[in-house]
């Protein structure tokens, strides 16, 4: 029998734990396959940097600051190269002399980016399709340490006095991996001659797993795209319709780009201010979809809106949430369960992101988790695990139960226009289908079991006023290692 891996008792936070963005759910996106690769002649010039829309921010998520102390970025043509690769070339090789250390929830040095990780640097002119940041390991002595005894941290809201470290993976050794399929357009494209600024988008509390032990482990979701220091954004303000006035309550808004198999996935999470306005910045340059949930402060769900076909450089001027009209019950319990077993027919740990997902005129949208006191994030993280007092696995399987709770009704969408936009609701009461990615525990996102990827079938259709309390068939992965 295969031996069995440690398990951790994982609860993911948001913040993109979220923060999908360094806001979370982010939102997973699983890396492609690989791609014909470019390579030109002549050299170009890269300015390296690094953003984080800081969605779990102080004063009112779980963190204060997440710290992380970087060491080096590279780049390779190659979207199948080994971590041995001779073609991985250095982004920021002043990083090797002297580490930066950053907070990832920090203010913004020039409103956009958190900070420059290094000179313009020459690199061979073609199409970039893997990235990989390199951590320092928790042991590195850092100048100025803002962490303490460890290189890599987050500081609690609630005890802002005491430093937590960060564990690592193979982060330090390897770098965290920022594949074709999470770089805007599948690839860093420059053409000899060219200067660019590659920025690196950290969803950091989407990153942050709590173990049960009272630990933090990184487990990381980034993406990578060209962009502008001038004209690089999204902005908008977000109402509550019966009102006019901003939320009482949290809104978060997401950016969303289809994947591969034609999904919307959310790349990029913020959360709306007290006056409603929310804005994106840096953005690589393309077309988005913006999607908006909401919860009002007594708990009420607003149904979600969908923004379609925005893009960067655009405002999508106010964008009203709505309440439910027809039911007396404006959320829905999802609950369900994840398995894993290995190859054996044995129980295997595996990380899972799961998120909800809805077909809207042919198009599969993630619908973001809307923020409680449970759900700081748009995506909710899983690790399973051996049976406890409490759950019984089934036989020859590891298991995690969730519960996610999302908005009874059906989405209102539109398409951006310049003069504003008008959004009418698909359906009076929403469809979810649960969707489930594994990966390899600390592993710095490896995709694990096969297939990686499971969706709850049949989808599961709301009816009546509530209350919503739906059953979700069992994701149950196979073949994990």
């Amino acid at each position: 029998m295969q031996e069995r891996k440690t398990a951790w008792s994982g609860l993911l936070f948001s913040s993109f734990l979220a923060i999908c963005c360094l806001s979370a759910a982010a939102l997973f996106v699983a890396a492609c396959g690989d791609m014909t690769t470019t390579s030109g002649s002549g050299m170009a010039t890269v300015t390296t940097m690094i953003s984080d829309p800081a969605t779990c921010a102080a004063p009112d998520g779980p963190y204060a600051h997440v710290y992380v102390t970087i060491t080096d970025v590279q780049a390779n043509v190659s979207a199948s190269a080994g971590d041995n690769d001779s073609g991985w070339v250095d982004l920021t090789p002043n990083l090797k002399k002297t580490p930066k250390q950053i907070d990832l929830l920090g203010q913004a040095n020039n409103q956009c980016f958190l900070a420059s990780l290094g000179d313009s640097q020459q690199l061979q002119a073609g199409t970039y399709q893997q990235i990989r940041v390199i951590l320092a390991d928790n042991s590195l002595s850092v100048s100025g340490n803002l962490c303490g005894a460890s290189a890599n941290c987050v500081v609690l809201n609630s005890d802002p006095s005491k430093p937590r470290a960060l564990q690592l993976s193979s982060e330090a050794k390897t770098g965290l991996k920022i594949p074709s399929g999470q770089i805007a357009k599948g690839g860093f494209t420059i053409a000899a001659g060219e200067t660019k600024d590659l920025d690196i988008d950290f969803n950091t509390c989407a990153s942050i797993v709590r173990e049960g032990n009272g630990q933090f482990r990184l487990k990381p979701v980034l993406h990578a795209g060209e962009v502008s220091t001038t004209s690089s954004s999204i902005n908008g303000k977000v109402l509550d319709k019966s009102t006019g006035n901003p939320v009482n309550g949290s809104v978060t808004v997401n950016l969303e780009q289809k994947d591969k198999a034609g999904v919307d996935r959310i790349v990029m999470s913020t959360m709306a201010g007290t006056d409603g306005t929310f804005v994106f910045c840096p953005l690589p340059a393309g077309t988005y979809d913006v999607v908006v949930v909401g919860t009002r402060s007594d708990g009420a769900f607003y149904d979600p809106t969908i923004v379609t076909a925005v893009s960067t450089g655009s405002t999508t001027g106010t964008l009203n949430l709505y309440l439910p009209q027809t039911t007396a019950t404006s959320t829905a319990n999802l609950a369900g369960l994840v398995t894993s077993q290995n190859t054996a027919m044995a129980g295997t740990v595996a990380d899972v992101a799961l998120s909800t997902l809805e077909s809207v005129n042919s198009v599969t949208y993630t619908i973001p988790l809307p923020p409680t006191t449970t759900q700081t994030t748009g995506t909710l993280a899983v690790e399973t695990a051996p049976s406890t007092a409490t759950l019984t696995c089934p036989t020859g399987t590891d298991c995690a139960s969730y519960t996610l709770q999302v908005p009874s009704g059906g989405p209102y969408i539109g398409a951006w226009t310049s003069g504003g936009v008008t959004p009418a609701q698909s359906a009076a009461l929403a469809t979810y289908v649960v969707d489930g990615f594994a990966t390899v525990p600390s592993s710095g996102g490896t995709l694990d079991c096969n297939p990686s990827e499971l969706q709850s079938t049949p989808a599961s259709a709301l009816s009546g006023t509530g209350p919503f309390n739906v059953a979700v068939p069992n994701l149950a992965f196979v073949q994990c290692q």
